[in-house]
């Protein structure tokens, strides 16, 4: 389950995409610093963060298709770039200490700070150029992989980490970067990374690490002059209507079990601040009406069916502290989607508003009305277009659950 994001599916009936070509070489390679400071996300975090100064450093293995390669795709952005990367963060210096606060209810502080600990991660990057000269390259840049880092919270040296609760990670970043020809191979590359390692709710705790700060790399590229030439034949692509159907299963641990065990429960007990967690399971059925208005995107809205196994767990602690409240397993949403396609890969994206739901006065607390997805998908369009995919469900960008998605596009109209 922790390493669900490591990328998957793409939406639609993409027998189109594999006649717009598939070409793709390595095309250069880039090695970067980026010296970086821990975000605190709320004024709670921000009582415990005593020290932000973080350091990655990392290379990349850069992919794409030229002009030459008559491929569509690669045309309608601008000839992108496709990258396989590893980075290692150096996070010594990012130091958490709660002291006393009456914030905190029974928690009683220790007397030693806690690090954040040192992550790996691999990664798979999407670029795409803004502007390109024979000097000049400006991009932006989505990133998606798993992070590893033995140095995690639990109740002996690291008892104030609240930010990485697993040792697996699931990573996210973003980079606005620019680029400066030395030679017709070499260039520097500077500009600003963001990047974020959480466990989607699959562990606790999952505050999650936010990193930013300024990227500089020596780039190597080969085919910079190459990738300035313009393709002779544009294809056209041909618009149409499509439904998606997928079917979800993941899970999650309960945000509401650790505010328990931090806070509620006596220091002599047992479970005082654990990092032993159960696991839920969770599951979901999407429906969705679907347009591809272009090669590289497609809207619609959909019905969504969530199953929640953990409802009893929030109706038992609900019944504890005296709420008396409706439970049930099942919720039922209506979200705007939208996905934007390369090739078999998509990135596919949610927002949507909840038609019934009930998880006890917690969920009052800590959820919103309204729910956020994002996920990474991949088609086989040998298989019908089957995808399969990895989504993160969250409200007001906090993880809820984190599933695998399989799911199928039945095309309405050409």
């Amino acid at each position: 389950m922790k390493t669900l994001l490591l990328s998957i599916l793409a939406a639609t009936a993409i027998d189109a995409s594999a006649a717009d070509g598939d070409t793709l070489r390595l095309t250069g390679a880039t090695l970067f610093a980026n010296p970086s400071w821990q975000i605190s996300m709320n004024g709670t975090e921000a009582k415990y963060l005593r020290r932000k100064q973080a350091f990655v450093f990392g290379g990349e293995a850069h992919f794409s298709a030229l002009p030459c390669d008559s491929d569509a795709f690669a045309e309608d952005y601008n000839f992108p770039t496709l990258s396989i990367g590893a980075k290692l963060a150096l996070n010594n210096g990012v130091v958490m200490h709660r002291t006393a606060d009456p914030e905190w209810g029974k928690l009683v502080p220790v007397d030693y700070d806690s690090h954040l600990g040192d992550i790996v991660t691999l990664y798979g990057s999407f670029s795409r150029p803004l502007w390109r000269t024979r000097r000049w390259q400006i991009d932006y840049s989505l990133r998606a992989g798993v992070g590893y880092g033995p140095h995690i919270y639990n109740k002996v040296d690291a008892i104030d980490n609240e930010l990485i609760g697993s040792r697996f990670t699931i990573y996210f970043g973003a980079a606005l970067t620019a680029t400066y020809q030395l030679s017709r191979q070499w260039g520097i590359t500077a500009g600003i990374l963001y990047g974020h390692h959480s466990n989607g709710a699959l562990d606790r705790p999952n505050k999650g690490e936010n990193h930013v700060g300024p990227v500089v790399g020596l780039r190597y590229a080969p085919h910079h002059d190459e990738l300035l030439q313009r393709p002779a034949v544009h294809r056209p692509f041909t618009k149409y209507w499509y439904a998606d159907l997928r079917l979800g299963i993941g899970g999650k641990t309960l945000l509401e079990d650790w505010q328990l065990t931090q806070f509620k429960t006596d220091p002599s007990d047992p479970d005082y601040r654990t990092d032993h967690f159960h696991f839920y399971t969770a599951y979901s059925l999407q429906a969705s009406l679907m347009r591809r208005y272009a090669r590289r995107w497609a809207s619609g809205i959909g019905l969504d069916l969530f199953y929640g196994s953990y409802y009893k767990r929030v109706r038992e602690l609900d019944q504890a502290a005296g709420q008396t409240c409706s439970h049930s397993p099942w919720s039922v949403g209506i979200a705007a989607k939208h996905a934007v396609f390369y090739h078999n890969l998509s990135l596919d994206m949610a927002l949507g508003i909840y038609l019934y739901r009930q998880m006890g006065a917690s969920a009052k607390e800590i959820e919103r009305p309204y729910y956020e997805r994002i996920g990474v998908f991949y088609s086989f369009p040998r298989l019908g277009g089957l995808r399969l995919g990895a989504s993160v469900n969250a409200h007001f960008t906090k993880a809820d659950f984190t599933e695998i998605i399989v799911g199928l596009p039945f095309r309405l109209s050409r």
